[in-house]
Parts: structure tokens; sequence; C-alpha cells
């Protein structure tokens, strides 16, 4: 029995899903998923104009945008009124101005439990790997805090633990890209830090299976992706799908805060318009200092990614899809000169005749068919040879 059997009941194309968050770079895969399943979907954001692209996603009238902001409890409960299932993905990475974690990620999850529980509605949250209320981070303290506010309001609730989510659009491989395209040197906070990157699509997957009612509620679920890699590693791979000579430059600790507390001035200085991809701020440093991976004891409950069913892709399936637009010659790039390149193809026979070849001229079609290829011309009125 799932905590949202009673849901299962119903047809999709009937029951309302409210996405809060639906227009961000992880809501956007929510969003598809449940579309693809003929849920009628209602995406509440804080611009319901900059959501209008997702409407393509679905059928006519199938998707629509609404206004909310997780700091005004008021337009949370319109969101989520009339609603059969009601979905959080709201999270940020870094604080700005009234958008701090307390507010959004802790007390803000809060709020859109409670406006799911006056509704009946179940629940889906997104947190985070590493969530822990004692943790010295503020980002991971705030997760943690979240996670126990939605189960005091709906303690069938299913939440998601994902590591770091990649696909198209991620803020994790193009950023590291995108500094390799700019500077030759990559200084690199916590750069032994394991981590376990999961694709958006396999994390949207598990929540629309969540959403179907084919979880478990009350269940804190861990999601990873098949490998587990440092931070450097990582980079050493961006470097290498971009076709980028860079050094990494592993900062110690306090090297790499000295660093964060410098990019928080210059972030000041220019009012919050330094570039996303130099902003580092001293609470992602303390972040580092931890591993985000998928706990043993999740693996044993089966409160994995692979627990539910679902095969979770690799990076290099993904990744060199979306990274190539940081290589010199972008799509057009071949590698010409590179270890890979260099190497001979394992499906090129060492000789072009023998046979391991596909080469097989007196097999083919033309002149130097049968008589022609003897030496004889072609017979009166047959211009090409016949295939063998």
């Amino acid at each position: 029995m799932t905590g949202f059997d009673h849901v299962g009941l119903t047809r999709p194309a009937s029951q309302l899903v409210t996405v809060f968050g639906g227009s961000g770079f992880l809501g956007r895969h929510v969003v598809r998923a449940l579309a693809k399943r003929g849920y009628r979907i209602r995406v509440a954001v804080r611009r319901p104009d900059l959501a209008q692209f997702l409407q393509p996603l679905g059928r006519v009238g199938q998707i629509v945008g609404v206004q909310a902001n997780l700091r005004n409890p008021a337009s949370i409960v319109r969101a989520a009124e009339h609603a059969d299932i009601v979905v959080n993905l709201v999270g940020i990475l870094q604080e700005s101005g009234s958008q701090s974690f307390q507010r959004l990620q802790a007390e803000g999850a809060g709020e859109v439990a409670r406006a799911a529980a006056a509704v009946g509605a179940p629940m889906v949250h997104v947190s985070a790997l590493g969530a822990d209320e004692h943790s010295a981070s503020a980002y991971a303290r705030s997760k943690a805090i979240g996670e126990a506010r939605v189960f005091e309001a709906r303690p069938d609730a299913v939440i998601f633990r994902p590591s770091v989510v990649f696909g198209p659009g991620d803020s994790f491989f193009n950023r590291f890209a995108g500094l390799a395209r700019m500077l030759p040197v990559l200084p690199l906070a916590g750069a032994e830090a394991r981590m376990q990157p999961v694709f958006a699509g396999d994390v949207a997957e598990a929540i629309a299976r969540a959403v179907e009612g084919q979880l478990q509620g009350g269940r804190v679920y861990e999601l990873g992706g098949p490998e587990i890699l440092t931070l450097q590693q990582l980079v050493e791979y961006t470097l290498k799908v971009t076709m980028r000579s860079r050094v990494v430059l592993p900062l110690p600790a306090p090297a790499a805060r000295l660093q964060a507390r410098v990019m928080e001035i210059a972030d000041t200085l220019t009012l919050g318009l330094l570039p996303d991809t130099l902003k580092l701020t001293r609470d992602q440093v303390t972040l580092l200092q931890s591993d985000n991976v998928v706990s043993e004891a999740a693996k044993a409950e089966g409160r994995t990614i692979e627990g539910i069913g679902i095969a979770p892709t690799a990076i290099e399936a993904v990744v060199p899809g979306y990274l190539w637009r940081f290589r010199k010659a972008g799509q057009f790039a071949t590698g010409r000169g590179t270890p890979d390149m260099a190497a001979t193809p394992d499906l090129m026979a060492p000789d072009p005749m023998g046979q391991g070849s596909q080469h097989h001229p007196g097999d083919a079609s033309g002149p130097a068919v049968g008589s022609l290829a003897a030496g004889a011309g072609p017979a009166p009125g047959v211009r090409w040879g016949k295939r063998k």
C-alpha cells in the first residue's frame, strides 16, 4: 500500500496537480513528465508570464500558470485550491535580498504543506541530499527544517533528496564549462567532495511516480546517479567534453572561504550583477566540506532511484549533448590532436581488403562488375553490371 492509493483510483485527466516552482530547471522536466501522463497542471510561480514556455509541453489548456509567492501565504492557499496533488520544487542555491533559505526552504515548505492539507491533497516535496538540522551550512539546515514542517502538516508526504541534478540548462556542468571558457586556471573549493550526479529526467520520473501513487508515503527517498565522483573528477570530465586544457587548482578550506568572501563582496559592490558562473558563497564552501551521496541506510531500505524501479542515467549519456556549445568550434569541433582521436578506432580493419573490412568492390554494382572486371567490355546493351 502507498500513501497516495486513493489518488490512483482516478484518471489523471480528471486530476489537477499544482506544481510550485514548476518553471525552474527541474520544474520543466516534472511538468513534461506529468503532462505526458495526462494530468492537468497548475504551475505556481512568482511570474506566470515567464512560465508560458511550458504550455507546448501539453495539450491546449492542460498547463496553466498562476501567481504564487512562498513569502505570501495567501497566494499559496489560492494556488493549492481544488488541487488533487501538490508538488513543491522551490529552492535556491544562495540567498539574495528577501529570498532567504529560512523563508523559502523552511517556512515556505511548511506553508505549502499546510495549504495541501487544507484541501486534502497529498504532497510531494523535493529537498536535497545533505539536509541536516545540525549542519554548519544554512542551506542544509533550512532543507532539514523544511522536511520536518512538511511531515508535520502531511505525515503521508513523499520527500525526495536528490544529489547534484544535471541536464540541459543545469547550473553545475554549465557553470564549470563557462568558467573554463573564461579562465586559464580553475580554483576549486571542496575538490575532494564526493558527489552522485542524477539526471533531471530521472528525478522527474520519480516525482511523477509518486504523484501516481506508486511510492509509499511518509518516507524520504535519496536519489543519486550510477556514478560517485569527486568534484575535481567532474570538473576534469567537463574539460574533456568541452575540449579545454585548463589547470584545476584544489583550494584548502581557508583559501576557499577567502575566495568566497571576495566573491560575496564583489557581488554586493556590483548590486548583484556579478555573473552567476562567478558567484560563490561561504555557505556553499561549507556545504562542499561534506559528501553528497546516497546513504547506505537508504540503499538497504530501497529508498533510492533504483529501489523505485528507475535505471539511473549516466552523465556520459547526456552531458556531451549540451556542453558542445562551450567548445572553441562548437558542434564542429572534431577533437583532432587529442589522445582519443589519435588512437585507431576499434572498428577500423587493419587490412583495407582483409576479412574484417567492409570494403568489397567486387560485390558492388557498376562498370567494374562482371565481364568488365575481368578485362572484357560489357555485354551489348548492358550498361551496368549486376550485383552478385
